[in-house]
């Protein structure tokens, strides 16, 4: 297998300007923000004054994803990016992110592009959806999905998120559930779908409590997700942060999950490349399987 990096090179309204010692600077939009990023170990590229132009910094507590943020200069309450026609909206929140997750647009262009080549109707199933960014890409390109996430408020996001995209009109089923328990209720009921995306959470809680442990959940919804697969499966990905998981160990799971469909399994890390020295930054560990739509038709 190869160990392949993932970027994206096509934002306009986002960038990873600079990094080191423990933090990154971006700029979503016409906006500067530095947040903590323990994995950025070398001194940073860019002179104080840059960092000093932000116009936010979290500052974090010591719980794992606690923390405020300071403002330093004027932000608005939230604000619209855009890439390549998805328009969605982002804005500070609690836990150091801002509603979107630049390095998954690696992740967008794939299942557009493969749902655009398909020629047939692909049903697909965006897990743990947040704010429906990826949703709205499969849709785009032409297939009607579920979006299942446990946070209503993250769902109320991904549909004004559709709105602003100008994609009120597709076929698109927001659900507020917790993931593992409607998949196994999808299998049930016989449902299936052409595309599965997986993107995890470490810990998290459904809407009546549920706790989903990701070393004890995943592998019974990995189980799940096999259950409601279509006969010609088009895609599935699997993106995992902030777990001691690796990139080979993904791999294997996907390849042994998807091997009686044939087609090509690809795992790696998905990074993004700073603005001021071309260094990599890592996010995320992912494998993703998928066919040529057309082959697969």
């Amino acid at each position: 297998m190869h160990i392949t990096l993932l970027h994206s090179p096509d934002w306009n309204d986002y960038e990873l300007l600079d990094s080191g010692d423990g933090l990154k600077l971006e700029r979503f939009g016409p906006y500067r923000f530095v947040r903590p990023e323990a994995q950025a170990i070398w001194r940073r590229g860019l002179p104080q004054a840059a960092w000093r132009e932000a116009h936010a910094v979290f500052r974090p507590t010591s719980e794992e994803s606690g923390g405020h943020w300071e403002v330093k200069r004027k932000l608005p309450e939230k604000w619209t990016l855009d890439y390549k026609g998805l328009r969605f909206s982002v804005t500070t929140t609690p836990g150091r992110h801002l509603g979107v997750f630049p390095e998954t647009a690696a992740h967008w262009d794939w299942y557009m592009q493969l749902i655009g080549e398909a020629r047939r109707p692909v049903k697909v199933l965006n897990l743990f959806g947040y704010t429906g960014i990826a949703t709205l890409a499969a849709a785009k390109a032409g297939a009607a999905v579920t979006h299942v996430d446990a946070s209503k408020k993250s769902v109320t996001w991904a549909r004004e998120n559709q709105e602003l995209s100008g994609l009120s009109e597709k076929p698109i089923r927001w659900i507020v559930d917790d993931t593992l328990k409607f998949v196994q209720r999808e299998g049930r009921r016989g449902a299936k779908y052409d595309g599965i995306i997986l993107d995890p959470p470490k810990f998290g809680r459904g809407p009546k409590g549920e706790v989903w442990e990701v070393y004890e959940s995943l592998p019974i919804l990995l189980d799940a997700c096999q259950a409601v697969l279509s006969e010609k499966p088009l895609f599935l990905s699997l993106t995992m942060y902030a777990v001691r998981a690796s990139a080979v160990h993904l791999y294997q799971t996907m390849r042994e999950m998807m091997s009686p469909f044939g087609g090509s399994t690809e795992a790696g890390e998905l990074v993004t490349r700073e603005a001021s020295k071309g260094r990599f930054l890592s996010h995320a560990v992912y494998a993703r399987w998928g066919v040529s739509g057309v082959d697969n038709g």
